[in-house]
């Protein structure tokens, strides 16, 4: 399943503006690195994976659209979650974003 191009060129125009960011291919989609940390990513046709802080997992799920990062049936990825993008807002979108690079830039460089 290829990723959406529309939605990677979302998160370009919101992500692009911190420095230091880098975009590499990664499972069949695109992620965005920020100190070899990945913040973003598409890794589906139609979602935005985010990184989190895992503290904050279920406060995250308690928001709209918000699902855990994973296989079906298999044990959620812990520190990402899934977004549907298409049924949020500019606003609501870029604070997602901004939500996965702050927690990429806090952890060790890689």
């Amino acid at each position: 399943m290829a990723y959406d191009e529309r939605l990677a060129d979302r998160i370009r125009e919101v992500i692009n503006v911190r420095p230091g960011v880098v975009e590499r291919k990664m499972f069949g989609g695109m992620g965005w690195m920020i100190n070899g940390n990945m913040a973003v990513g598409v890794m589906r046709s139609d979602q935005l994976c985010v990184r989190i802080d895992p503290e904050e997992t279920e406060a995250f799920l308690s928001e709209p659209h918000t699902s855990e990062f994973g296989r079906p049936g298999a044990k959620p990825m812990t520190g990402f979650l899934l977004v549907e993008p298409s049924e949020l807002d500019d606003a609501t979108f870029a604070r997602w974003v901004d939500r996965g690079a702050e927690r990429a830039s806090s952890l060790p460089p890689k």
